[in-house]
């Protein structure tokens, strides 16, 4: 998983699987607040998907300022890729 693409792809099994999200409202742009009804609690268990989807360590903070779907593909994409 190296690319955005395959990060994105990754981001929505996740969340469809867990969060019973429908697939086609989770696209970049989508707001995890706003558009995807996320909470806090919603946040950890997301970072605890993220852990086992990748293997390392995910810091909390890396995420505090994530916004949007796009947001949570960058941050995925630095951790791998930096």
């Amino acid at each position: 998983m190296n690319n955005r693409e395959e990060i994105l792809t990754a981001i929505k099994e996740i969340m469809v699987e867990t969060f019973e999200i429908d697939e086609e409202t989770i696209t970049l742009e989508a707001r995890l607040y706003d558009d995807l009804d996320f909470d806090s609690i919603d946040a950890v268990d997301m970072i605890v998907k993220l852990k086992e989807m990748t293997g390392k360590t995910v810091k909390p903070e890396d995420f505090k300022t994530a916004r949007t779907i796009g947001d949570v593909v960058e941050a995925v994409y630095k951790m791998l890729n930096y």
